[in-house]
Formats: structure tokens, sequence, C-alpha cells
């Protein structure tokens, strides 16, 4: 069992606080991913887990054993914690073929040569590297580079897995296709992993709960990633689940108008009573067109991006991002150039009180 239970961690650099009072929770046998911008703290809570760090503050608990205790001085080895962890540098010994890399923790436990080899070659197979054993890191590409890691990191049988941004120096397609490898071994291991990085797509990709965290370190929202990318907590949430635009609305008696012009909001209405609000929407949910009822709007950059067109749209003095299937765009005359002027429907919207868009100019 390696359920994760985190108490009131707090810890600080040079009298810097990155963590302040942070509890979360994680479920045995769950991919768990931590969602946040750079320096907020994602890598320092992995390593206060792994116990390469020690907690300022609070506890830390995996399958129910406390490993890390501030207030009474606990604190368990990393190599007691049952653990694999991989980084975003591979960390894999350039003089050590595959097969070394991938049994050196074993060799490190004592593990008897027989079991050694055995334990070794089924982790080489898990991660698709069989028949590469005798290789040199030199002569593997990126990609298998990360899954000699993720292989070493397996090959101990660990109750908990930590991955900190372990794609990041991997090309796009590479990165697709081990995210979801990631998964099906999360899935076919039944092994709990704890994924931090600050790409959204890969979150809401390999999670099975996503924990947002602000600049700040402070938890924004946990949930699974449909209620997350539908139901998000607040407007930094909504932001960092992917490209966001938001038009300024304001109430006006009975009317709702586009910021301070005095274009009318059409669309759906919000269930926000306060006078200022903020319509949040992605590029997939504006559909453009060249007459009919909608939002007037000036092209001000296309960008024809093969499967779609990206539009970047002037609204009363407000530009949004629109994105369209190119095939839907040639069919419907909607191959817009800069200077067109076009009319916007938004298909869902997320509405914010107060006046967002003025608050990030400040």
């Amino acid at each position: 069992m390696a359920n994760v239970r985190i108490e009131g961690v707090a810890k600080q650099y040079a009298g810097r606080k990155i963590l302040s009072g942070l509890s979360l929770e994680l479920n045995d046998g769950e991919c768990f991913t931590l969602l946040g911008p750079s320096g907020c703290g994602k890598t320092v809570l992995l390593r206060l887990i792994a116990g390469f760090e020690t907690p300022d503050s609070g506890s830390i608990a995996i399958g129910g054993e406390v490993v890390a205790n501030a207030a009474t001085g606990h604190m368990l080895p990393p190599d007691k914690r049952g653990l694999g962890v991989v980084f975003q540098d591979y960390a894999v010994w350039p003089h050590m073929n595959v097969f070394d890399n991938i049994s050196y923790p074993l060799k490190l436990a004592g593990t008897a040569a027989k079991s050694l080899r055995e334990r070794t070659l089924r982790a080489v197979d898990l991660v698709g590297l069989s028949g590469l054993d005798a290789r040199l890191p030199s002569q593997l590409s990126g990609g298998q580079q990360q899954r000699v890691a993720l292989a070493r990191a397996l090959v101990s049988e660990p109750r908990l897995l930590l991955l900190d941004e372990p794609l990041n120096n991997l090309d796009a397609n590479l990165r697709e296709e081990m995210r979801f490898e990631i998964k099906a071994l999360q899935r076919q291991l039944g092994i709990t992993i704890l994924y931090v990085t600050h790409d959204q797509e890969i979150a809401l990709a390999i999670a099975d709960r996503i924990a947002v965290m602000d600049a700040n370190g402070a938890l924004r929202q946990i949930g699974v990633p449909e209620a997350l990318y539908e139901k998000p907590a607040d407007d930094f949430v909504f932001r960092f689940l992917g490209i966001a635009s938001f038009l300024p609305v304001r109430r006006d008696g009975e009317a709702l108008y586009i910021g301070g012009s005095s274009a009318k909001w059409v669309g759906q209405a919000p269930d926000i009573p306060d006078a200022r609000l903020a319509a949040g929407f992605r590029p997939s949910d504006v559909m453009l067109a060249r007459g009919g009822e909608g939002l007037p709007g000036i092209v001000r950059r296309a960008s024809f991006l093969g499967a779609q067109v990206d539009y970047l749209i002037d609204i009363a003095g407000t530009l949004i991002r629109a994105a369209l299937p190119s095939h839907e765009c040639l069919a419907r005359n909607l191959l817009f150039v800069e200077g067109d002027h076009c009319l916007a429907r938004i298909a869902s919207v997320q509405w914010f009180a107060g006046d967002i868009l003025a608050a990030e100019k400040v």
C-alpha cells in the first residue's frame, strides 16, 4: 500500500518561504500530478517526499509509515522509503551499458546474481528495451535513455514512483509517446505515481487527479482532470490548464456590454450578479462567421497551422484567440486574413467575478 499523506509541511531557503503549511493526500495506486509554474515548489515537495530534503515543519507518511516528522526530528533515509525517482536529466551513467545502469540499485542492495538478472531483464522488457541491454547510452536515442532511467527506478519494485519533469528534454513526438506509456505502466503495475510538471497537456493526459499550485506554493484546486478543466476554481486554474482568453463584461441594468464600449455582449448569460465580470473561454470555443449574429471583431493575425487555423481577434479593444479546423475554414469560407472583419460567438463560457484583466495590468 502506497498512499501518501502530507500534513502541514513547510520549507524555506535563506528566509524565503517555498512551502507553507501544505497538506495533501495521494491515494494508493493512483497517478497524481502536481501542476504549477516553475519555481512554485513542486520539485521541493517531491524532494521532501523522497527524503532528499528535511521539512521545517509538518510530517510525511507513505503507506501509513511516517517517513519525516519535523516535530520529533524523525527522518527515514531515502533508500528506506521504498520509492523510485526519475529526473528530467535522465542521469544514466555513460560508462555503463543498459543492463548495468538498470541493475545498479539491485547491486547496491546486494541482490543475488540470478534474481538480479531476472529482475533487470524484466524491467528492460517492461519499458520496451528488449535486445538493447548491451548498448551504451551514447548508442541510444533520448527517448531510449529516458526508458533506461524509468526502468532503473522500477527495477527495485517501489511502492511509490516520483517523476520530476521526466519528459522535458524529449522532442514533441517522443513526449507524447512516453506520457501514454507511463500511464500504461502505472495501470499495469498498480503503483502510486507522483508526477511533477508545468505542462498541462501531460498532466491532463496521464493524471487520475491533479493538484494545481500557484507561484506562491499554495494549492488552488485538486480534482480529476475533467472537473478542473470544465469547472476551474478561479481564473488562475483556468489560465494554467490551457490557452485562455478573457473578455471584460460590464452590467448596466439588464444589459451587458464588452468592457467600456457600446458593443453588446452576445451569448451565454452570466450567473454572477456582479457589475464587472470576465468571460473566459478557450480558442476552440470561439465560432467565427462573416455574417449573422455575434460579437464584431477585426482579425489582427491569421496563422495556418496545418490541421487548424489560429486567429488573433480584436473585440472592442481586447485581443482573443480563436482556433478553427482548417477543413471547416475551407468549406465555410472562413479563411480570414489580417484586417478582415468577422463576427464571433462563444460556445462555452466560464464566468469570473471582477475585472481580472484590469488587475493583471496593475
